[in-house]
């Protein structure tokens, strides 16, 4: 049964499909291969679906077992036809997979799209390829008939605002008996892909390795192979050239630029599987996905089994490639692969190996690997917080923004740069370096050259608040608990003297504590400051300041109350205890909000009385203006 007739319906496309086709039809990229790689991907795709399902059930291939992608042109009707004998897809099916994008971060992808310098960079990496065919082409037919099933269907649009589902004719039903073929009306300024000398080249430039074969039709109606239809990941490294990885890469990846590292190896003993793996140069498109998936196909015995095996930890969901074992079921489901030991054991190596070749790349090509970790470094730090097991070679390979310069700097390095008397790593997080930079807590440190990490990264707040070491030496945070720099030399003795303080710091405390109330958690001097008035910590049971921030804007739990840190010597907190010693209650209780309202402009927040801070703020500065009057 071929549909039903009559019963053609037209449809209008998702909202994102109709702008993401805009882009396409009105394209201004010279670059426009890449819509025949991502077609015959999705073909590559539909036969991987089929022989999977044909494991359970072997009449799916009625006969027809060789899977194979055929591409026709067709200069008298300029139209391109690139088809597959895979698994197809039913009524239903071609108006979800070409009518709507179901992947999360939609808009953000479009907004990139339109921003991007290299916008078809991006098209592969989102999976939504399909609509790059409207580059070259002002209409599009797809005809498909999925394995199992009696009904053929066909999908038509001109890119515009929507599409229709109908019937195919005879001679469209004739044509496809399994699978799907997809006809390009092609533009006039796309007449160069009628030629199969330019779409053998494409295929060979960005198709060569996919695993079935892709038949070119010649204008005489003669039929040849184009493309090498190996698994590179089984072939020896001394037979494959860089110029193979890199097309390799580019064809897995659905990728554009080089990879940056490359790990071709495989493992032999108690279990058999080849690895094929890339480290990108460019960050892909779905990495800050909230559902840190990672893109590690896996195969068994050249069968592709799934691309969501989990194969790889979520930190290391930057990586690209192929795991193909020799020893799995083919059959295996996905809770299997949860829970097989097997798997569990590819994981823990695949892991291992990828932070090794990280490290030998850090030791070997420093240059190489900062551009890694100013790619990546943000999502490796999440292993710090979740991966236990790893963490201390996590931090050996961090690299962090530091007071002492503007190269980042490695834990190993800091370690080896300890002032006299320095037995803590010291670190402070935040927004930006800017803000950093110029946050009082680090005046007491600044003053004895006392180098301090600058974190920026939102995860940052979350990995710092496990206990860190690194060769012994505890990380220690410069907004929480007590910090005592006494027995660290200054660098400036001369500074070292007996300075001019309040005199009675205790009755200072009580007296702001009183004014302040449950504002506070506490009051204190503070070893922290030198030039600044004041500033806020947290405690050293609590939980950083930055992380209070960011879990307050995710509504996420309440936020414990602040330990105010006085500088003693400050002349405003002399003001304050004069007007303590004088009785001036309510000058007192002015003072001290305003010392309260500027730490809290000083990390960054808003006080929480604006207009009561700023009345306060002019009345201290009539009044020193009619004092010096």
């Amino acid at each position: 049964m071929n549909g039903e007739a009559g019963s053609t319906q037209s449809h209008h496309f998702q909202a994102e499909v109709a702008e993401l086709l805009n882009l396409m039809v009105h394209s201004v990229y010279s670059e426009t291969d890449v819509f025949l790689r991502e077609l015959i991907s999705n073909g590559s795709d539909a036969c991987d679906k089929l022989r999977y399902e044909a494991i359970a059930r072997p009449d799916l291939l009625a006969g027809d077992d060789r899977l194979a992608i055929r591409i026709k042109p067709d200069s008298a009707a300029r139209t391109l036809t690139i088809s597959d004998n895979g698994i197809g897809m039913d009524r239903q099916e071609l108006i979800d997979n070409l009518g709507t994008l179901a992947r999360s971060g939609t808009k953000s992808f479009l907004k990139g799209l339109k921003e991007a310098k290299d916008g078809l960079g991006l098209i592969g990496q989102f999976g939504v390829g399909f609509y790059s065919a409207f580059m070259v082409a002002d209409r599009i037919e797809v005809t498909s008939r999925r394995a199992g099933t009696g009904e053929t269907w066909v999908w038509r649009s001109a890119g515009g605002g929507g599409f229709e589902v109908a019937p195919p004719s005879d001679e469209q039903a004739s044509r496809v008996h399994r699978g799907t073929e997809i006809v390009l009306h092609l533009k006039g300024e796309a007449s160069r892909y009628l030629q199969p000398f330019e779409l053998e080249r494409v295929v060979r430039t960005y198709s060569d390795h996919i695993l079935f074969p892709i038949e070119l039709v010649d204008d005489k109606g003669e039929t040849r192979q184009v493309n090498a239809a190996s698994a590179l990941w089984q072939r020896a490294k001394s037979e494959v050239k860089a110029e193979d990885y890199t097309q390799a890469y580019r064809s897995i990846a659905m990728a554009f630029d080089e990879p940056a590292l490359t790990l071709h190896y495989k493992v032999e003993g108690r279990q058999s599987y080849a690895v094929l793996l890339f480290v990108p140069t460019t960050p892909p498109f779905d990495l800050a996905d909230p559902g840190r998936k990672g893109r590690v196909r896996l195969y068994v015995r050249r069968v592709f089994i799934t691309d969501d095996a989990d194969l790889l930890p979520a930190y290391l969901r930057f990586v690209r490639g192929v795991v193909d074992s020799e020893d799995l079921p083919l059959n295996i489901s996905r809770e299997m692969l949860q829970n097989n030991p097997q798997v569990k054991q590819i994981r823990n190596g695949l892991a291992s190996r990828v932070i090794g070749e990280l490290e030998n790349t850090a030791g070997k090509e420093p240059e190489t690997y900062l551009r890694l970790w100013n790619a990546f470094g943000a999502v490796l730090k999440e292993g710090i917080y979740e991966d236990q097991e790893r963490r201390g070679q996590l931090l050996g390979l961090a690299r962090f923004a530091t007071t002492a310069g503007d190269k980042p700097r490695s834990l190993k390095e800091y370690v080896g740069d300890l002032k006299p008397n320095q037995t803590e790593i010291y670190y402070l997080v935040g927004e930006s370096i800017e803000r950093l930079r110029s946050n009082p807590k680090l005046e007491a440190a600044r003053a004895r050259g006392i180098e301090v990490l600058l974190l920026t990264d939102p995860i940052d707040a979350f990995w710092t608040m496990l206990p860190q070491e690194f060769e012994g030496k505890p990380l220690k945070s410069l907004s929480q608990g007590d910090v005592d720099f006494g027995i660290i030399p200054l660098l400036d003795k001369a500074q070292g003297g007996e300075k001019s303080g309040s005199a009675d710091e205790a009755s200072i405390v009580k007296a702001v504590k009183e004014a302040l109330g449950d504002m506070v958690s506490e009051v204190r001097a503070s070893q922290r400051l030198t030039d600044s008035a004041a500033c806020l910590v947290a405690s050293a049971q609590g939980r950083d300041r930055e992380l209070e921030r960011l879990l307050a804007r995710q509504n996420r739990g309440g936020s414990a109350k602040p330990i105010l840190e006085l500088n003693m010597q400050h002349e405003l907190v002399k003001v304050l205890d004069a007007a303590r010693l004088g009785g001036r209650r309510e000058e007192v209780a002015d003072i001290a909000s305003l010392l309260l309202d500027q730490a809290h402009i000083l990390d960054g927040e808003v006080p929480a009385d604006p207009a009561a801070f700023a009345r306060r703020l002019n009345a201290l500065v009539v009044r020193g203006l009619r004092t010096s009057q």
